[in-house]
């Protein structure tokens, strides 16, 4: 272990080194031996979160654990997302006691708030439909002062019961909010409405939007129209067109507080026929567009809905106009209609927003936009033409590859069988300081024995034995596969000569 060590150490700069060491054993080494060899010296929560970041990423959970019992020794003031980490590696681990378990403990650290990792818990514990341990974790944990806000993890309640079918009980979670001393926010609204309408509970569903004009849209925000747009495509649905367009007038004076001049531009009465539903609600959807103040929320969260639905050409529209109003298009909706095109097979047309579109905007793509174009390149298995947008990247002023990009690119390359391509795009990646898991290696070196590339293989085999890890067995079943293979040839050369 060759390590440069400075006249005087602090803790920014041990960080710095041990961020840089590709093998965890050699950066936790280098942790431990900080103190002795500057008995002044005292690591503080920043230095913890970097070394327990690198042990669980790298999954070695019984050195992070004990990297997180010696923070606790020390008792050096540490932020909220050290134990958000932690969570999700014990999580990923298949250890969910182990997490609950240091969720409970942080009150023994000196740690003053844990919204983050409650959150956190309560979103891993939903996720794996675990609603009874998460209505329990609520209601031990909830109400302690660590706990900053409660309407994020209500609202993950909500949103559970719903996608259950239970939106009545999510009602109760939404009324008894007042009672806990916390306003439910827009998501509150969106989450319940769209759980009462998918549920067919349309007159509650009425009540709560009558709700929202003095609750979260006294001032007449351009963001309610997505929960608007919810209850009044539902009544159409359900063949009440003339309610839909008697509630639509109330939102238009109450809900967004359109001023007459804008009211009165809009004619409610050619929805009267309601003949053709979907024409209905496109109708209803430029109404709730045009009829109050033009805005770049209003426009953003209709197109942005509108793509997340899959509806491209109707997003469009809503785009078009936004950009006729004078509206600059945020990244938030190319992120959007990249993912609505690429979800249909129609990458090309993803290239062309990125290359063509966004330009003409004076949007400058950025690393999250890229990823999921070179996502849906590799799904449609041009995986190479992703590997030029590398380049591109590049170029972006402030738009960096990052871990994912290249996670997207090897996985895609190997998924086509171009493992040597695939070996290129690791090569960067660690040139760039990102390291792969196991899995990664193992999938390549496999791949580049099924091909005849033994030496690279093992050098890679190389590589992730330096690291540290494990390879799987099937790795060396491959390598021993591929050598003999060779040998088998060698000789069946030599016989030919005889």
């Amino acid at each position: 272990m060759n390590v440069r060590w400075p006249r005087l150490l602090t803790p920014t700069h041990l960080s710095q080194i041990i961020r840089n060491q590709k093998n965890p054993s050699t950066a936790l080494q280098i942790f431990r031996e900080a103190k002795h060899k500057y008995p002044n010296y005292r690591h503080n929560g920043p230095v913890y979160a970097t070394m327990i970041e690198i042990l669980g990423n790298a999954g070695r959970i019984s050195e992070m654990k004990e990297v997180i019992e010696r923070m606790k020794e020390d008792s050096c003031e540490c932020k909220d997302s050290v134990f958000v980490n932690a969570i999700k590696t014990y999580a990923k681990a298949g250890l969910p006691n182990e997490a609950v378990s240091l969720f409970n403990s942080i009150p023994q650290f000196n740690c003053v708030n844990k919204t983050q990792s409650f959150n956190t818990l309560l979103q891993i514990m939903v996720n794996e439909s675990k609603l009874e341990a998460a209505h329990r974790l609520f209601l031990e944990s909830s109400y302690g002062w660590e706990v900053k806000s409660r309407i994020p993890s209500l609202n993950l309640l909500m949103e559970a019961l719903c996608r259950k079918h239970r939106s009545d009980l999510a009602l109760e979670i939404f009324l008894e909010m007042n009672y806990q001393g916390c306003c439910p926010n827009r998501d509150s609204h969106r989450i319940l409405m769209k759980g009462l309408c998918e549920d067919g509970r349309l007159n509650e569903a009425t009540h709560l939007l009558y709700s929202m004009f003095w609750r979260i849209s006294q001032k007449g925000s351009g963001e309610d129209i997505v929960i608007y747009r919810i209850l009044l495509e539902a009544l159409c649905d359900d063949g009440q067109v003339e309610k839909a367009v008697e509630i639509l007038g109330k939102i238009l004076r109450k809900g967004l507080k359109a001023p007459k001049r804008c009211f009165r531009q809009f004619d409610l009465s050619r929805f009267s026929a309601g003949e053709d539903i979907e024409r209905t609600k496109n109708l209803i959807n430029e109404a709730l567009i045009r009829g109050g103040i033009p805005s770049l929320a209003g426009y953003s969260a209709m197109a942005v809905d509108l793509y997340n639905e899959g509806k491209v050409s109707d997003a469009n529209k809503v785009l078009a106009e936004m950009q006729e109003r004078g509206f600059r298009p945020t990244h938030l909706i190319y992120e959007a209609k990249i993912a609505a095109v690429c979800s249909r097979a129609n990458v090309d047309e993803a290239l062309k927003v990125i290359e063509k579109e966004m330009v003409v905007a004076n949007c400058v793509p950025n690393v999250r936009v890229y990823n999921i174009v070179l996502k849906g390149l590799c799904n449609e298995r041009k995986s190479t033409l992703a590997v030029g947008y590398l380049k591109n990247m590049a170029k972006q002023v402030g738009c960096t590859a990052d871990k994912e990009t290249y996670s997207i690119l090897i996985s895609g390359l190997c998924g086509e069988s171009r493992y040597g391509e695939a070996s290129q795009v690791l090569e960067e990646m660690l040139i760039k300081s990102f390291w792969p898991g196991a899995d990664t290696y193992n999938v390549i070196i496999k791949g580049l024995c099924s091909v005849g590339r033994q030496y690279e293989a093992v050098m890679w085999l190389e590589e992730i034995i330096s690291q540290d890890m494990r390879p799987e067995s099937s790795v060396w079943h491959s390598l021993v596969a591929s050598v003999c293979s060779n040998m088998a040839d060698i000789d069946m050369f030599f016989a030919s000569f005889n």
